[in-house]
């Protein structure tokens, strides 16, 4: 049964802006967000803060306090969990607060969850309502990372990159800093706050000697970094293996790297993987499917060029995000955003499911969604 009145439509639209204050926080599970309403009046909200913290549904039922909660609905934006984790099943609280009916935005697609949760409270005689149209399709979005975990066991890729009038991420001489406005820059650094990781071509690591992390003071961590190296050429005097103790490194190698760099780079705290397969792009799914495995949710892939046509090759981006700056550099060498063998025909194109622009000081951003999941 679809959401039928405005009064579900407006408290399940809070219950999903209330899931989005736990951005950045809660990784690698859901945001979510919880309102319990009786008729107009809101009788307790909450969200999932933090990794391991209580869940929405709790939060919003403790929130209500020793209100008579029979008559009321529990409004979330995910489908309750209905497994014991890091906390207890939310189905049992709803169960024990007396709730009688649960509107609910999205599905879990997790393996424990997709619709087991409707069903059990649906056999304890609780009415479950599931939102359909521009309510469920915002829920979804807002998780898009965990559901395609869920579903690949690999990580939401967001390419991001800063380019020219003319296309152009860099002059022919090398040189990219900067592009981008100090505003659009301060975006960037928003978006590494909220992903689980960021990662590099072991090209723009040595050129920039970058350390990757968000500039951000609100940000709740840092992201892990993450080098795309097959052949283990990563010094060990870079930052982001001298950094690598206090914040993660993982360095992604090739089984043609020496046994002897790949040693050095983990007695020096980072993590070392070995992609496999018989290019670059099986390579990348590869490295992704260890890296969802490890509990890696989102990716800020930042290039450069090289690796980011790797990944557009192996399927493996789910969003781009462009700063288009004012500028024009010329130049038959200058570097493209992407690379990679790309198509033969603009009729195998990626074609985007939704184009979104927004003018950021002096750049303009171009959001393209590639993938739903």
């Amino acid at each position: 049964m679809p959401v039928q009145t405005e009064t579900d439509r407006r408290h399940l639209a809070r219950a999903i802006e209330l899931a989005e204050q736990g951005r950045g926080g809660v990784s690698p599970n859901p945001m979510v967000g919880a309102v319990i309403g009786h008729d107009d009046e809101v009788v307790g909200e909450g969200f999932h803060r933090s990794f391991g913290a209580p869940h929405a549904e709790v939060e919003a039922i403790r929130a209500a306090g020793d209100a008579d909660l029979s008559e009321a609905t529990l409004y979330v934006s995910l489908e309750p969990c209905c497994h014991h984790g890091k906390t207890p099943p939310c189905t049992d609280a709803i169960r024990e607060a007396g709730i009688r009916r649960v509107v609910i935005g999205s599905d879990d697609p997790s393996e424990h969850a997709s619709g087991r949760s409707l069903g059990i409270l649906r056999d304890d005689g609780v009415e479950v309502v599931v939102a359909d149209g521009e309510l469920a399709t915002r829920a979804r979005l807002l998780n898009q990372p965990f559901r395609k975990r869920a579903r690949t066991g690999m990580p939401w890729v967001l390419f991001k990159s800063a380019m020219t009038l003319d296309g152009k991420v860099a002059t022919s001489a090398g040189d990219s800093k900067w592009i981008s406005s100090e505003t659009s820059r301060y975006r960037a650094h928003q978006w590494r706050a909220e992903c689980d990781a960021v990662a590099v071509g072991i090209g723009t690591a040595l050129a920039d000697d970058p350390l990757l992390t968000s500039r951000v003071e609100s940000a709740h961590r840092q992201p892990r970094r993450i080098v795309f190296d097959s052949e283990a050429r990563l010094p060990l005097s870079a930052k982001l293996v001298q950094d690598a103790p206090r914040i993660p490194l993982t360095v992604v190698v090739s089984r043609a790297a020496p046994r002897a760099a790949t040693d050095a780079l983990e007695t020096h705290g980072a993590e070392v993987i070995v992609a496999t397969g018989e290019n670059e792009p099986a390579r990348v799914r590869s490295a992704l499917q260890q890296l969802g495995a490890g509990g890696i949710a989102s990716i800020l892939l930042e290039g450069g060029p090289h690796l980011a046509g790797a990944f557009l090759d192996a399927d493996a981006i789910d969003e781009i995000r462009l700063f288009l700056a004012p500028i024009v550099l010329g130049g038959r060498t200058a570097r493209d955003p992407l690379e990679g063998e790309g198509v033969d025909q603009i009729t195998h194109a990626v074609r985007a499911l939704t184009l979104d622009c927004e003018r950021i000081a002096e750049d303009l951003l171009i959001s393209a969604r590639l993938k739903e999941w």
